[in-house]
């Protein structure tokens, strides 16, 4: 059981990856980004003010805690 569960450990820490500074800008690309297209992003910005009574947290990024 020990055995199954290191290697299940061994293998998620696997995808692990540094990004080094010089790969930032490709992944800042408007390609890698969750949505790409600015007005769906503002339409659902709309939709969470309107109908959830919330704001913000669209990006990947926010989450709220101070942990940026």
């Amino acid at each position: 059981m020990r055995a199954l569960i290191s290697l299940l450990a061994v293998l998620s820490l696997s995808a692990c990856e540094t990004v080094q500074p010089w790969e930032r800008g490709t992944l800042a690309k408007p390609e890698m980004q969750w949505q790409t297209d600015p007005m769906e992003i503002s339409l659902q910005a709309q939709i969470n003010t309107s109908k959830e009574a919330s704001s913000g947290g669209q990006g990947a990024a926010g989450g709220g805690c101070g942990c940026n």
